[in-house]
């Protein structure tokens, strides 16, 4: 489990004296203990994990824009650290390949045809990237594929 991995390499950095690994790691963990207690959970599946920590990277990069706008190139040089920690976390990105043919694949299972469908199509990618993918990313494409599959049906002409 990737909650258990991450307390490993929080023990590990602690005995290592990796500071910034550190603080990254006891931060991380005490928003993964909210979100268990907010849950009412002893542990968190993956996929929470996942959700905790993709939410920390916006942050992080929400505050290295902030840092580089104001001239904090020190601040902004450490929460870039502490966001190339967070992504070590995050299972591989899929391709703009492979996520094209999953989208295409979801669309042909729920046979969308058009916009109205994009709630139908956007659960079903979901299911399967799990966390490899952004969903803005996912967003923007399905949106594409389905407005283009909108135009050329024949009901439309």
């Amino acid at each position: 489990m990737l909650e258990d991995k991450i307390l490993e390499d929080f023990k590990d950095a602690m005995k290592k004296k990796d500071a910034l690994r550190v603080s990254t790691l006891s931060f991380l963990r005490s928003q993964l203990k909210n979100v268990a207690i907010d849950k009412k959970k002893e542990k968190l599946d993956d996929n929470d994990v996942i959700a905790v920590i993709k939410k920390q990277i916006k942050q992080r990069l929400d505050s290295v824009e902030s840092f580089k706008a104001g001239n904090r190139l020190d601040l902004a040089e450490k929460e870039q650290g502490e966001l190339n920690i967070l992504k070590s976390y995050l299972p591989e990105e899929l391709s703009k390949e492979e996520l094209e043919k999953i989208i295409d694949g979801a669309i042909n299972s729920v046979s969308a045809s058009g916009m109205k469908d994009m709630g139908k199509v956007m659960k079903e990618v979901s299911l399967k990237t799990a966390g490899r993918a952004d969903n803005k990313l996912i967003s923007d494409l399905v949106r594409a594929k389905l407005s283009k599959s909108e135009n050329s049906s024949p009901e439309s002409k």
